[in-house]
């Protein structure tokens, strides 16, 4: 049974620590999906990534194409795993349900810590998560590094 680990980023914006966790996800040998709320703003993280430094280049493509099994980070707009991706990292307060959570081995969702939109979409996520027996973790960045606030053990009763 997986986790939610829900990021709230406050001091670093979403295009620099999304590839961060991308590698972290990579070096666990998951595959990954960016689930976003929109087409247009997968779009904006396939040119960030691209736009990576030559030493820390990250292969991944768009949903929709005809090699999307074959992607180690697949980025898409909407529900669904086309790919099985054992990692479900959620930006923009896409939606993320609880049988996806207990299906993976780790979701990520990351939220803009200035936007208070983005906060309370990622605070009703947490609680729905929670609530349906969801393993979930809470980490700040607010000291300027990351920190773990919350946790959530899950209907297992595993931490």
């Amino acid at each position: 049974m997986g986790e939610a680990c829900f990021y709230h980023l406050t001091q670093a914006p979403l295009e620099t620590t999304l590839p961060m966790l991308l590698d972290r996800a990579r070096a666990a040998g998951w595959r990954v999906l960016v689930r976003t709320s929109s087409d247009a703003r997968a779009d904006w993280l396939d040119q960030k990534l691209w736009l990576g430094p030559d030493d820390g280049f990250l292969p991944h493509g768009r949903a929709g194409g005809p090699f999307d099994a074959d992607q180690p980070v697949l980025l898409a707009a909407g529900g669904g795993n086309p790919t099985g991706a054992g990692c479900l990292m959620a930006v923009d307060g896409a939606d993320v349900s609880p049988q996806e959570v207990t299906k993976a081995d780790r979701v990520c969702i990351l939220f803009d810590g200035n936007d208070p939109d983005a906060v309370n979409t990622a605070r009703g996520q947490w609680k729905a998560l929670t609530a349906a027996g969801c393993a979930a973790q809470y980490w700040s960045q607010d000291s300027g590094r990351w920190q773990k606030k919350a946790e959530h053990a899950g209907a297992s009763g595993e931490a």
